[in-house]
């Protein structure tokens, strides 16, 4: 259907940041219905039934298009409830007593274990705490009140702006993240209109 536009995004980027966008889209584009995707698997833009995909990785990408939409710093983040409920959390060292929250397919990137060193806070077990496979479930978790994670800062931006999260240390205090994320588009040919007004709004957002 040339009205349909299929994106083919990592559930965490499609519910932290994309999907509370897209009321924007469709008042700028009524004439194009959206298909959201949500997988992290392997797609070919050229043939997979996806018009675009929404990726994290190192760019670098052959046979296709490719815009940087935006790299991240990962702060330690945390509902504000839990600063004025629990132990108290002035420093890094206090995250001892408190419940850690951890990405696993973030590990490689930004683990408790790198921020914590980098923080001088040698004496908090970084290991500790419960795992989540999806970003978007740590997030939930801290929501909740359930702990600190380390989230990459525009996933949260939402919840930031908002007071739903906080930044509990210094802004500067973060991990710079290397890999960004980038928009894939099919590699030959001109981009069809409703690519090209998609990947127009999505610049423009960023």
């Amino acid at each position: 259907d040339s009205h349909v536009l299929t994106i083919s995004v990592s559930p965490g980027f499609g519910s932290l940041w994309l999907v509370p966008r897209l009321d924007s889209f469709r008042r700028q584009h009524p004439d194009v219905d959206l298909r959201i995707d949500g997988t992290d698997r392997l797609v070919d833009v050229n043939r997979d039934g996806a018009d675009v995909a929404i990726r994290y990785g190192p760019g670098g990408y052959q046979a296709v298009r490719s815009d940087r939409l935006f790299a991240m710093r990962s702060p330690p983040v945390c509902s504000p409830a839990l600063l004025s409920q629990g132990a108290a959390l002035d420093s890094p060292s206090d995250l001892e007593h408190h419940t850690l929250l951890h990405v696993e397919w973030k590990e490689t990137e930004a683990s408790w274990r790198t921020w914590l060193l980098a923080a001088g806070a040698r004496q908090v077990d970084p290991y500790r705490g419960p795992r989540f496979t999806k970003e978007e479930m740590a997030v939930r978790a801290a929501l909740d009140g359930k702990g600190v994670a380390l989230i990459g800062d525009r996933m949260v931006a939402d919840h930031l702006a908002s007071g739903r999260l906080v930044r509990p240390f210094d802004a500067g205090m973060s991990t710079p993240l290397e890999f960004a994320y980038f928009l894939l588009r099919p590699g030959t040919g001109p981009d069809t209109p409703k690519v090209a007004r998609f990947r127009e709004w999505l610049l423009a957002q960023i």
